[in-house]
């Protein structure tokens, strides 16, 4: 038997334990049985992990969700987690599912040890952000999952989120991490700004037509919805079970803060200025997101020329794929994955076309894209501690 890894939970001094625990390539048989040699402590397992990771505002779902991915991270140990208004508590009394790692306790960042970690995620709000980037030691590699950092141009991010930005000069040095799209500048990047949620399912299957002209840049429509979570986890009424459930809600009409990063990526591809059409929904599930985009084609243009574009600008991507003609990407199929499932359709308006994308809101649109680009930035392939597939029904 190769050797291989699996999940083992143990049992010491009354608690949880959950590591990865290597087969021994040995085989020992007694009476037929295979017999396995394991390693079940997790403190030498995690001390033995080449780099040290932070994850500021670990209460959140993206700090919570960068947590479950680093379970099955062969290389990434964290080593400081900080939460100012649970610090002094263990991770497993904010997040009992989490209490089966070995984990630090959650500290307040301004009691934060730097000189204990190699690169941080940064899980914060937005607009609280940039102050705390702009003090971290000039050293250590970030990737921001804020909005803090996206909009390149300052007054932008001004009129969208209320406040001026207090870092322009970090700001320069920034880079967006759309994976996929800007992958050689995201390598030699010291902070990434990781993308938004809306953002990431509608530039994936837009930017590869902008670029070879295929689509018009006018009259662009974009459908999106998305599961709760992509509110995150502060109390909010609008958010309340009895809110939500049994509905459908449209928000941020016309002035969602999205558009204005959705618009810089898409101009960037087609080198001319994009204005979309947006309206986000918010859908009665915890997680998921889909884009329904409305695309008027080129002249002489038609689907097939959509589909053999985006099959050949994604065919050597692991985690963006283009289904099989006819099939309609479902946010099941990527439920807690990595993965960005699209389609492309003929509309019944002539000169038009239907182009569906689904990702899951926290993974792909948020934790598991910034551990992608943290992967690339630190030169370890991007799909560890991300291959997983999604979980259905």
């Amino acid at each position: 038997m190769s050797s291989v890894a699996f999940n083992s939970i143990c049992f010491d001094s009354g608690c949880f334990w959950k590591d990865v625990v290597k087969i021994s390539k040995a085989r020992k048989q007694n009476g037929g049985k295979l017999f396995v040699n394991c390693s079940l402590n997790s403190k030498m397992q995690t001390s033995q992990k080449t780099v040290r990771i932070g994850i500021l505002g670990a209460s959140g779902y993206t700090g919570s969700e960068v947590l479950r991915l680093l379970a099955n991270h062969p290389h990434f140990g964290v080593t400081l987690l900080t939460a100012d208004r649970k610090a002094g508590q263990p991770i497993a009394s904010v997040f009992p599912h989490l209490g089966t790692q070995d984990l630090p306790d959650l500290v307040a960042i301004k009691d934060a040890n730097f000189s204990e970690v190699d690169a941080v995620f940064c899980c914060l709000p937005h607009g609280t952000t940039q102050e705390i980037v702009k003090g971290l030691p000039k050293d250590l590699k970030c990737v921001d999952l804020s909005a803090d950092f996206r909009l390149r141009d300052t007054s932008e991010y001004e009129e969208w989120y209320g406040q001026p930005h207090i870092a322009p000069d970090l700001q320069k040095e920034a880079v967006y991490g759309l994976t996929e799209i800007l992958r050689d500048e995201i390598r030699n990047a010291r902070l990434v700004a990781n993308p938004g949620c809306y953002p990431t399912s509608i530039q994936l299957p837009l930017v590869p037509l902008l670029k070879a002209n295929l689509i018009e840049h006018r009259n662009i429509i974009i459908d999106s919805k998305s599961g709760v979570s992509g509110a995150g986890r502060s109390a909010k009424e609008s958010n309340l079970f009895t809110e939500v459930a049994e509905g459908i809600c449209s928000y941020g009409v016309t002035r969602h803060r999205h558009a204005p990063e959705t618009e810089q990526g898409l101009s960037d591809a087609a080198r001319s200025n994009i204005t979309i059409s947006f309206t986000p929904h918010l859908m009665p599930m915890t997680r998921g997101m889909q884009s329904t985009i409305y695309v008027e084609v080129a002249p002489g243009v038609g689907i097939e020329d959509l589909y053999q574009q985006l099959k050949t600008s994604y065919q050597d991507e692991e985690f963006v794929v283009l289904l099989e003609k006819g099939i309609v990407p479902r946010t099941h199929s990527v439920r807690g994955t990595n993965y960005c499932l699209i389609n492309v359709f003929p509309d019944r308006i002539p000169g038009r076309a239907i182009i569906i994308s689904v990702i899951d809101n926290l993974v792909k649109g948020a934790s598991g894209q910034a551990l992608q680009n943290l992967n690339l930035m630190l030169g370890y392939p991007e799909n560890t501690g991300l291959k997983f597939q999604a979980l259905f029904p």
